[in-house]
């Protein structure tokens, strides 16, 4: 049996009293969009409240007005809340100083037609490594816009970040685009914006150009070495071998940053950057994988360089449990709100959903969800059909009607989230998976069971989830075929929790601090949430759960259901 604290702080509490919860977040109504932090919790502010970004991410080259009938269906079928879609360099100002927003306008009119909330993605400077979003009249001037050089002189396809005409051309793009956002969209359709996609640089560690190579050579900025509390001195002195990615990250965190001070100064809207991960469990070396974009090993760099940008987000195509789980622990910090702002879209992703928001996670975004005849296979699914979006719809599906009571709890409350570690089929692809340990396989297959039980400590009660076990009777967990399972909790008071899963079976078992103890369910509610306006937090019971329903644990299957569970111990005279 695996036991894991699934949240490192505890939070407070809030018992039911009529409503679900006191209005403890304040309002914001009338505001901008925002992120906001409290005791190592994030909740992304959205119309006045706390809002659970239920994503979809279209394909690169989806963003054009004649491309929008192929993905509106896949958002409405997904039930998303809000969609994540590229805006082009290339697309805005074509020819250097004219500028075109006919796209963004068109865009935004048929999300508000629709209710669904935009996440604009800047491709600009760099997308995935490589200029192609930009126009051509920067990407075909190296002089003007220089490349990386690589040690042994050879020039890469990936703009330096150190090329200052390149900086202030997209810069001044950026802030045009965000003028006209706030010019046009009063209302803040536009909830979050992504600057630059992917960066960092493939193929070497840094740009080793003469200009490069001369900022290389000299101290490292004062700001670094006092913010990381360092001796000063050259990059070589102060970081060693590491010295040439942590170079890259900072100048790569710089020139972003700069691009988002510059568009919040126009309209203060959160921003973020992706990352393209490496494995944390064999990372390789830098250029092997995207060397200077926020990874785990540079994030410190990152957070030092780049204070106006709001979050660093993990785009994640790992599928095994292992790996994705160390992501999502990477990720998740005090200091960085947990948002997947890409995730694969075949079926093994779909069950990280429940940790993902377990973590306090802002957001959720599978990429590639349109009907654009496009598949990123082997990192998503192979064919793109309804089977495809019904994997992640059945999860939104347990969310949407009550997000934002959801959002507020999951933003003061303890929680928890859980996904099947397990592949039993054995047919998950490798793509860049950390494999179990020979010692990690051989306990596997002499007790299964205990691989597919998870265990989190809920205060007085731990919170067991197994898979794969039949609704009547006590058997061990066999896992489902294929592993789908998932489960999320939030803590309402120290006897009372909220739950919903997919093909799980969840019980609340007596902790060490009352093991002494007999205990019982007292009651468990099936309910929903209200969505009259003023009441969405309103808790609305629709049945109580009983005898058989409840006498094996709570087994969910692939319904959407929301449980209020109430648990009690007791000494026998």
């Amino acid at each position: 049996m695996k036991k894991v604290n699934f949240v490192g702080q505890k939070m407070l509490s809030f018992s039911l009293a009529g409503l679900l919860l006191s209005a403890t977040v304040p309002a914001y109504s009338g505001s901008l969009p925002e992120l906001v932090s409290n005791n190592g919790r994030h909740a992304l502010m959205v119309d006045g409240a706390p809002f659970i970004m239920l994503g979809a991410q279209t394909n690169n080259s989806s963003n054009y007005p004649g491309a929008l009938k192929d993905v509106w269906p896949s958002v409405e079928k997904m039930e998303a809340n809000t969609l994540s879609i590229p805006v082009a360099w290339e697309q805005i100002e074509p020819t250097e100083g004219q500028f075109d927003f006919s796209y963004v306008d068109v865009l935004l009119k048929q999300a508000r037609e629709r209710d669904v909330k935009v996440v604009l993605l800047w491709f600009a400077t760099w997308k995935n490594n490589a200029p192609h979003y930009a126009p051509a009249w920067v990407k075909l001037d190296n002089k003007r816009f220089p490349r990386v050089v690589k040690q042994d002189g050879d020039t890469l396809n990936s703009m330096s970040p150190l090329g200052k005409n390149t900086l202030e051309a997209d810069k001044k793009a950026f802030v045009e685009l965000m003028k006209h956002l706030k010019k046009t969209d009063k209302d803040h359709t536009v909830i979050m914006v992504q600057v630059e996609n992917e960066v960092g640089t493939y193929g070497a560690v840094r740009d080793y150009s003469p200009a490069a190579q001369q900022v290389f050579n000299a101290p490292v900025p004062a700001e670094l070495i006092n913010k990381l509390n360092l001796k000063a001195g050259t990059w070589a002195q102060v970081f060693g071998k590491d010295a040439d990615e942590f170079f890259h990250a900072y100048y790569i965190a710089q020139y972003c940053n700069e691009i988002t001070a510059a568009g919040k100064a126009i309209k203060n809207l959160p921003m973020y950057v992706n990352v393209a991960l490496r494995n944390p469990f064999n990372p390789g070396l830098p250029g092997q994988y995207s060397s200077g974009g926020g990874t785990d090993n540079v994030l410190h760099i990152w957070k030092a360089a780049a204070p106006d940008i709001d979050l660093i987000a993990p785009d994640i195509y790992f599928r095994d449990h292992k790996t994705v789980s160390k992501v999502l622990d990477i990720y998740a910090r005090p200091d960085n709100a947990l948002f997947v702002a890409e995730i694969g879209n075949d079926q093994p992703f779909a069950r990280y959903f429940f940790p993902t928001l377990g973590k306090g996670g802002i957001g959720f975004s599978p990429f590639g969800m349109d009907d654009t005849g496009y598949t990123n296979y082997p990192l998503g699914a192979k064919e793109y059909n309804d089977d495809v979006i019904e994997q992640f719809a059945q999860h939104y599906r347990a969310i949407a009607p009550g997000m934002r009571a959801w959002a507020k709890l999951l933003f003061e409350n303890n929680s928890w989230g859980f996904a099947e570690p397990l592949d039993t089929t054995g047919e998950t692809q490798k793509i860049w998976n950390a494999e179990a340990t020979p010692a990690e396989k051989e306990q596997h297959a002499k007790d299964k069971a205990a691989a597919l039980t998870q265990l989190a400590d809920g205060g007085l009660w731990d919170i067991e989830v197994t898979y794969g076990r039949p609704m009547f009777w006590i058997a061990p967990p066999e896992g489902n075929t294929p592993a789908s399972g998932g489960a999320l909790v939030v803590q309402l008071s120290d006897n009372e929790y909220l739950v919903t899963a997919h093909n799980a079976r969840v019980e609340f078992k007596p902790s060490k601090e009352i093991a002494n103890k007999k205990y019982m369910i007292v009651s468990v509610e099936e309910g929903h949430f209200a969505t009259e306006k003023g009441e969405q937090n309103k808790w609305i019971m629709d049945r109580v759960w009983n005898g058989d329903q409840t006498d094996w644990g709570m087994n969910f299957s692939d319904r959407a259901v929301t449980l209020k569970v109430k648990m009690a111990s007791y000494e026998v005279n």
